[in-house]
């Protein structure tokens, strides 16, 4: 028996790996350019759901800059099939079964050269695990209950990493969540205290969710010499990308939420 129903979707509920691009390219001659400008933008489904896996796929596969190369039911069957496929968005469900969409992310980010961006996918904006997860390396978040318009813009803010998701969101969690990282902190003491001062001034409009090109214009600088900050914040801050960055600044007292 076809292990695929009628409507492309497994029988079993579980992982389901598209072979080709809508422009016929297998998977295996990919370019992870997508995020980067001008490719499309290819992404993994993470849902033990399969209503909510049908309904994503739905959205971002009726764009013209996105696809959905494959699905998974939990956090272990995305790891195995995030290293094949290497999407580079991944939309992950924060609560799964057996291993969750925090642990997932977790061995994703920590076990490979390139790991996709994670984009986790909750109910509920205040759950505390939303916030493990972005610590856990997840680039943001975002509600179920989106507008598919807002879906697939922060498929594709996520996929750039040009700016910040949701600042306010990440303002509040890290308010509810890092107020004890920053009584113990010292900024000038940790990696905060390496910055420069222009450095210092770009992750704070970072903070803000201001992209590259709206930094570059409030400091009255070009946009490479923001790039050029920005990938010196990320490098002595050890953080892969702005969200970590953020939350660092935020846990450090570096930058105070409100």
């Amino acid at each position: 028996m076809n292990e695929y129903d009628r409507d492309g979707h497994r029988r079993d509920g579980g992982v389901r790996q598209d072979g080709q691009h809508r422009d016929g390219q297998h998977r295996d001659g990919h370019h992870r350019d997508g995020g980067a400008g001008g490719g499309t933008v290819r992404v993994v489904i993470a849902d033990d759901e399969r209503l909510v896996r049908a309904g994503l796929r739905v959205v971002i596969d009726a764009e013209p800059d996105l696809t959905v190369v494959g699905e998974a039911a939990d956090g272990a069957e995305v790891v195995p099939l995030v290293r094949e496929l290497r999407p580079d968005v991944v939309l992950m469900d924060v609560r799964m079964p057996g291993i969750d969409g925090i642990r997932a992310t977790e061995q994703l980010v920590g076990g490979m050269a390139e790991p996709p961006r994670i984009l986790v996918v909750t109910t509920f904006e205040h759950d505390d695990h939303v916030y493990d997860a972005l610590r856990a390396g997840a680039a943001g978040f975002l509600l179920k209950r989106a507008r598919a318009e807002e879906m697939v813009q922060a498929v594709r803010l996520v996929a750039r990493g040009d700016s910040l998701l949701f600042p306010a969101a990440v303002r509040e969690l890290a308010l509810r969540h890092g107020a004890e990282s920053r009584r113990a902190a010292a900024p000038e003491r940790g990696p905060i205290g390496r910055l420069t001062e222009r450095e210092g001034q770009v992750l704070r409009l970072m903070a803000t969710g201001l992209n590259n090109g709206e930094i570059a214009r409030e400091l009255v600088v070009s946009q490479e010499t923001v790039k050029t900050h920005v990938g010196g914040v990320l490098a002595k801050l050890g953080a892969r990308d702005r969200t970590q960055a953020v939350i660092a600044a935020y846990e450090s007292g570096f930058v105070l939420p409100g």
